[in-house]
């Protein structure tokens, strides 16, 4: 299994190990491995449509109502994103995020679309030149079209959602980015790279 990178915010490039594909990484919250049952929770316990659990969750976190998601399938934390019809799920990942955040004391945040947007601009330039883009850069773009205070991650070799999250909880700088105290909205993106060795690129921008 390759490498990741990870581009870090302020501070350039560092290399990260993503999780054995075909391993079932799960997210921990608050250092333990108590948030599996988080998990769980946000998961419905992968058989259930439309369950109480879910509901209650997302509800927890502002998000409105289920939307028939197919019975007996995969949590989109754990789905495989290395194809080019795959791509990351937003909310799923906004929900988890938020509720990392709050386990930490902090405020939720909110799904904006042209941080979405600018998330998928800069994961397809690292797909398409196969290598992660530095942070400052992103945030400089950023500020110019009138996106102050951002910060980003930008990371490749991540299958997964829930191995992309717990690779930034356990890197200093990666989870300093997703705890940015003053960020309210967010944006994530994905993109497939089937000739890299790495193939899956990630962009999280969070924003004031």
């Amino acid at each position: 299994m390759p490498k990741a990178f990870a581009s870090e915010v302020d501070t350039g490039l560092r290399r990260d190990h993503a999780p054995e594909q075909g391993t079932e990484a799960v997210p921990r919250f608050g250092g333990s491995r108590n948030g599996r049952s988080l998990l769980r929770r946000l998961a419905g316990q992968r058989a259930m449509t439309c369950p109480a659990a879910i509901a209650g969750a997302l509800a927890l976190l502002g998000v409105a109502g289920c939307t028939e998601p197919q019975r007996q399938a995969q949590p989109a934390f754990y789905r495989d994103l290395g194809s080019t019809s795959a791509k990351v799920d937003a909310e799923q990942a906004r929900a988890m995020i938020s509720a990392y955040r709050m386990n930490a004391g902090l405020g939720t945040l909110a799904l904006d679309p042209s941080l979405d947007e600018a998330a998928q601009r800069e994961a397809e330039a690292m797909a398409r030149s196969d290598k992660p883009a530095q942070a400052d850069a992103v945030k400089a773009r950023l500020a110019k079209e009138g996106v102050p205070g951002a910060e980003a991650n930008l990371s490749a070799g991540y299958r997964r959602l829930a191995e992309a999250f717990s690779g930034w909880r356990d890197s200093p700088q990666h989870d300093r980015v997703m705890k940015d105290a003053k960020a309210k909205r967010m944006g994530i993106a994905t993109a497939y790279a089937p000739g890299s060795k790495y193939q899956v690129y990630w962009a999280l921008i969070v924003a004031p």
